[in-house]
């Protein structure tokens, strides 16, 4: 039998694409194509840019369909590429919310036309992606058809992000960030935290990995604080290197100032890292604070170095933590599992679509 064609919208460097792609291809028998904006967003030209290809794009993502002949259509984003996917004259549609709202910023100018393309979007699909349940509660102030929301984590490779094969010395802290350097993860909150540890004579070592147009700022900002010898910047590395990096660690910080759901926290939390997170709905679902890891308070590098002194000095909770946080991972978020359920409601729209 012939392979179902899917045509994917959207960035196919992200971990979080890589993820649904593949798994649709392992577990679905799916074969995929790609389209997605090359034009980077960074800095005034490029934006300018970018809008133009954006608006060019729906005729290159059509003069695409007609060639390959997909079965289906996904998507990125509730807005960009999810309006793209509406507008593509493929059926059916699914379009993946990546975050709270998807309308981010909220200081921006085009907020209204994100509204409206959005609505769009939510109105012309078959299927919206729901990847926790803190993402369905914008969905129900637009008044999306909840009917067509599945809400499921894609997951986690279990079999590649693996338990920790050995306990830990309990006096280490080598932490971990595997978020990208964006402004809005807020990487300079971290390494202010650090430098109060290293002020009260904690040894540490802090790995930082990807990239992002932070970069520069935030090595000049290690060095500046005195601790640029104990920050480790991997830079852009390869998907099968994380799990290695992870293992190495046993604290897992992230502080970003909005989260939906952090796949980068499931991989932490899979690989027995305890988890230090900003105190925001996405990480309420997952995180009770000193129960199963803790909450921060968004831009408070004060409080992080001090929750962090508390974690430190609780090595037996902390064992504990991670082994428990381990098995709500298998039984939540277990990529072979979610990603099969997926892949099966694909092949039944799809089934659907072409019985009418």
């Amino acid at each position: 039998m012939k392979k179902k064609k899917i045509l994917f919208l959207g960035e196919t460097y992200r971990a979080d694409a890589i993820t649904w792609m593949n798994g649709l291809k392992d577990f679905g028998d799916f074969e995929i194509i790609t389209w997605e904006l090359q034009t980077v967003s960074h800095g005034g030209i490029n934006r300018l840019l970018r809008l133009l290809e954006y608006s060019l794009a729906i005729f290159r993502i059509r003069a695409l369909a007609a060639k390959e002949k997909p079965d289906m259509v996904i998507a990125e984003r509730t807005t960009s590429y999810g309006f793209l996917a509406a507008l593509s004259g493929v059926r059916p549609i699914a379009i993946a919310q990546q975050g709270l709202t998807d309308l981010w910023p909220e200081t921006s100018p085009l907020l209204p036309i994100k509204k409206r393309i959005q609505h769009y979007a939510f109105k012309k699909a078959d299927l919206i992606h729901a990847w926790g349940k803190v993402m369905t509660y914008s969905m129900e102030k637009s008044n999306v058809d909840m009917r067509k929301v599945m809400v499921l984590p894609k997951g986690i490779d279990l079999s590649v992000f693996t338990s920790k094969t050995s306990a830990e010395d309990p006096n280490t802290i080598n932490a971990i960030v595997t978020r990208s350097l964006l402004p809005e993860y807020r990487h300079d909150v971290i390494l202010k935290a650090f430098a109060i540890l290293h002020e009260k004579g904690y040894d540490f070592s802090l790995k930082i990995v990807g990239d992002g147009v932070q970069l520069p700022l935030l090595k000049a900002l290690a060095n500046q604080l005195g601790i640029g010898a104990k920050v480790i910047f991997t830079g852009r590395i390869q998907n099968n290197e994380l799990p290695v990096l992870l293992h190495e660690s046993n604290y897992y910080i992230s502080m970003p100032i909005t989260e939906g759901v952090s796949g980068s926290l499931f991989e932490a939390m899979a690989t027995c890292c305890y988890p230090l997170v900003t105190d925001v709905l996405g990480n309420q679902s997952w995180i009770r604070h000193r129960e199963n890891g803790q909450l921060i308070a968004a831009d408070d590098h004060e409080m992080l170095a001090a929750e962090m002194i508390w974690a430190i000095q609780n090595p037996a909770y902390r064992t504990t933590v991670v082994e428990s946080n381990r098995k709500f991972i298998e039984e939540n978020a277990n990529y072979s599992i979610n990603m099969k359920r997926i892949a099966q409601k694909y092949h039944e729209l799809i089934h659907n679509s072409s019985a009418k």
